[in-house]
């Protein structure tokens, strides 16, 4: 893995099972896609390059492929791989190739590729929710003439040249199935469908364009559009969303494709955390495949981390966690990931029957319905579903009884026999908490930021306000907008009069408003209301007063039509009120810009850097929640072992962080707003539905890769806007703390494994198991402590007699995980 560049994964990767390094041919018929001559039902997870390291790949990609995926996916990003026109780096190819080979040593061999599409909650200048996460790079929107996603010469010519590009070092590498790699399908734009509806004839010349473009690059394997549904032949259109049970292909001789199955949802500054039940994303998987459907990729496997300031969308945080089979640290998320896999298994089991028939549909009442695949060489298997929110339904099938809970659907791969049923979750949940580490910072030093900084010689000067984008050109999320306002010593309010009032528009995101030097305060906006109007009293004195606003950018546009139109920063009107000469509109008078903050330009998070400037010692000042723009630095030695990191920064307010130079993101402790009210799984799903941590902080710790770090003396440093208390900051490791599961005599046995610890040489055994109602001590018996896999039956044997005759009886175990001493 060291060989691999870092950010390079490769494209959208959908492996699965090999033809090895063997020529095979891809194609689809309306049943499935056909892979070198066999129709295949594939389960595919997307897991994005950006958002984990090198080093954790391959972990990852073991842990999906024991999870029952045939498919790997992931997205090229346009403004990682192409930082500035048409420079490509040439070590990309070789990346690429190492990447795609990765999947074929761990036994996942096919890939998807997806190119030129966006992603609201993935990178910058995005579009909202991605078929391909491919952030569009910033300075695209400065070429001459350009129209984004639209019928327009200068950007179909930068799309096309890019992907071009990327086919061709593809090509060079052998990664397409056709070429015996593990491409077996590509795609290009994503979810453009809403947005051609809108543009009229332009959007469908666009696609239409977009479409034929991709198909005559010749890559020998299909080209897929999702959320477009007159997709022009061959290229297949897909389904994304929560449910995509009643999609139908535009043709009737494509497969159905559900490119984006999701698993959760991304999570803002200032939002709860959501979360999907995994017996309801097991229901809609099981409900797709039941009608037809024939590949599923969940979106996401894997979210990760947004790391730097690639968070796409205003608001979007650090965490892109996205309650996924693995969590954000690459941990796996109990009861979702087992759960999901038992449900792989009983869909694998109906494979042959699935792809060679067509269902007949039964109704077993009124809320109940069997489908049934059965194929003339005797392959037979049933879904039995039932739909009714509240009530478990006894229903009689081919002369047999099955009871289904509410919203559920039961697997027969045989026709007979229940393998799976999407609300009986059998699986051990597992508890993921934050342990202290034994790493403890050093002192901490603090470097103020100048506030009179404007006047260098990085500033310039104009007329009226820019749009802050157009002027930093992303080199920073921090502009300062500078004028001054001259006021007579006769001004009333500098003799006991009412202070003047100051009103400030902007879409900045925040905005930090300064009057000579001392902070006035602050203002932000929300994702759903981007704008908002600062409005504050202010102190002036006789004479000349320095009016400086820091707005500060918290990811760039990523929604709607031409949203390369779109403004961030301070907009006018300005106007400060309460003067005696009345109202002064300051929206047309000169004001200086200066890009980036000092300690930017000086480098400060650069270990190379860090001495140039005198670090104060940490004091008071440090402790105090109103001192603004102030940058901090300390070391600490990594902590033993091999869990993974994070950072808490619960005292802290709003910043960035870096670590041996490397950046961590965006932090922001706002406290979360939302309905934490409780969650069923049964009914339709969406993302108010079920929601956590309403009134915490919504991102309270950072996960920072232990690959990242030397053995002693690592280097802390971060930038806070609001205040905090950086001494209040620790170093804390991501552990499977708990692991409980239910047994029942349907499912009568249960295995507790070492390793749902986490466990790895240093940490922790199998310290306890109770067995909550019922006699154990003979269960107990059995488990010796150390031991790698421990297994409970529910049997009379176990548990000396029935202490329940007649009952229905349900054994739950709960292991509890320590560290070793």
């Amino acid at each position: 893995m060291s060989s691999f560049s870092k950010w390079v994964f490769g494209l959208c990767i959908l492996g699965i099972l090999a033809c090895g390094v063997v020529k095979c041919s891809v194609t689809f018929d309306r049943k499935a896609l056909i892979i070198n001559g066999q129709r295949r039902i594939l389960i595919s997870g997307s897991i994005h390059y950006p958002r984990s390291t090198p080093e954790m790949w391959e972990d990852l990609i073991s842990k999906a492929k024991d999870g029952g995926l045939d498919v790997i996916e992931t997205y090229v990003f346009w403004n990682v791989h192409e930082p500035s026109p048409g420079n490509v780096p040439l070590s990309l190819s070789l990346s690429l190739k190492n990447g795609y080979m990765l999947i074929f040593e761990l036994g996942l061999t096919f890939a998807q590729s997806g190119i030129s599409g966006l992603d609201c909650k993935a990178a910058d200048f995005s579009l909202t929710m991605s078929c391909v996460d491919s952030g569009f790079p910033v300075w695209l929107k400065y070429v001459p003439g350009i129209s984004f996603r639209t019928d327009n010469e200068p950007f179909k010519m930068a799309m096309k040249g890019f992907t071009e590009k990327i086919v061709d070092m593809m090509k060079a590498g052998d990664l397409y199935e056709s070429q015996g790699g593990p491409i077996i399908l590509s795609q290009i734009e994503n979810e453009y469908g809403p947005q051609a509806k809108k543009l009229g004839n332009p959007g469908h010349r666009y696609m239409t364009w977009a479409a034929k473009m991709a198909v005559g690059l010749d890559t020998g394997v299909p080209w897929v559009m999702c959320k477009e549904d007159d997709a022009p032949d061959p290229v297949i259109n897909s389904c994304n969303g929560f449910y995509c049970d009643a999609f139908t292909p535009n043709k009737p001789y494509k497969p159905a494709i559900w490119t984006e199955a999701w698993s959760g949802w991304f999570t803002e500054f200032g939002g709860p955390i959501y979360e999907r039940p995994v017996k309801d994303l097991a229901f809609s998987v099981a409900k797709f495949i039941q009608n037809g459907g024939s590949f599923v990729n969940y979106y996401m496997y894997h979210g990760g981390t947004n790391f730097g300031r690639s968070a796409g969308g205003p608001f979007i945080t650090t965490s892109y966690d996205y309650d996924a089979p693995l969590d954000e640290y690459g941990l796996i998320r109990q009861p979702k990931y087992g759960h999901l896999k038992e449900l792989h298994k009983a869909v694998k089991l109906c494979e042959k029957a699935l792809v060679s028939a067509d269902p007949t549909v039964t109704s077993l009442g009124n809320l109940q319905q069997a489908h049934v695949y059965s194929s003339k060489s005797g392959d037979c298997a049933a879904f039995l579903s039932n739909y009714d929110t509240n009530s478990t339904a006894k229903v009689m099938f081919d002369n047999m009884h099955y009871i289904l809970p509410p919203w559920s659907i039961s697997i027969l791969p045989d026709c007979k026999t229940v393998a799976f049923n999407t609300a009986k979750v059998e699986v051990q949940t597992s508890r993921l908490d934050m342990l202290p580490s034994n790493s403890k910072m050093s002192s901490w030093e603090t470097y103020n930021e100048d506030l009179n900084s404007s006047g260098d010689g990085s500033s310039f000067s104009a007329v009226g306000l820019l749009e802050q984008i157009n002027v930093t050109r992303d080199a920073s999320d921090y502009l300062w907008y500078t004028t001054s306002v001259d006021v007579d010593s006769s001004e009333s309010s500098l003799h006991g009069g009412e202070l003047p009032t100051l009103l400030i528009q902007s879409a900045g995101h925040t905005l930090h408003v300064f009057v000579n030097g001392e902070l006035c305060g602050s203002g932000y906006g929300t994702r759903e209301k981007r704008r908002f109007t600062f409005r504050g009293e202010i102190n002036l004195c006789a004479g000349s007063n320095r009016i400086s606003l820091l707005s500060v950018a918290v990811g760039l546009p990523n929604g709607g039509g031409h949203f390369e139109t779109y403004v961030t920063g301070v907009q006018p009107p300005i106007v400060l009120q309460g003067l005696d000469r009345g109202k002064l509109d300051l929206s047309s008078v000169k004001w200086t810009y200066k890009v980036g903050l000092k300690g930017e330009t000086m480098k400060l998070v650069s270990p190379n850097s860090v001495a140039s400037v005198d670090w104060a010692k940490a004091s008071s000042l440090v402790a105090q929640k109103d001192h603004p723009l102030a940058w901090h630095k300390t070391y600490f030695d990594t902590p033993d072992g091999d869990e993974p990191l994070a950072l808490d920064m619960s005292t802290m307010g709003k910043g960035e962080l870096w670590v041996n130079g490397e950046s961590l993101g965006r932090y922001w402790t706002e406290y979360a707003a939302g309905n934490c009210n409780g969650c069923s799984y049964a009914g339709v799903y969406k993302p108010p539905k079920c929601q956590i941590g309403c009134g915490k902080p919504t991102q309270r710790w950072y996960h920072l890769p232990r690959s990242w770090l030397k053995p002693k003396r690592n280097l802390l440093v971060l930038f806070e806007e609001l205040g905090g208390d950086p001494k209040g900051i620790t170093l804390v490791k991501r552990s499977v703390t708990t692991v409980c599961a239910d047994v029942t005599e349907y499912h009568p046995k249960i295995h507790i494994f070492h390793q749902v610890c986490q466990l790895r040489n240093s940490f922790g055994n199998l310290r306890k198991l109770s067995a909550r109602n019922m006699p154990c001590s003979d269960i107990i018996r059995h488990l010796k402590e150390g031991k790698q896999r421990c297994s409970v039956t529910v049997s009379n044997s176990n548990f000396v007699k029935d202490p329940c005759p007649n009952v229905f009886k349900r054994l739950s175990v709960e292991a509890i995980c320590a560290p070793q001493k």
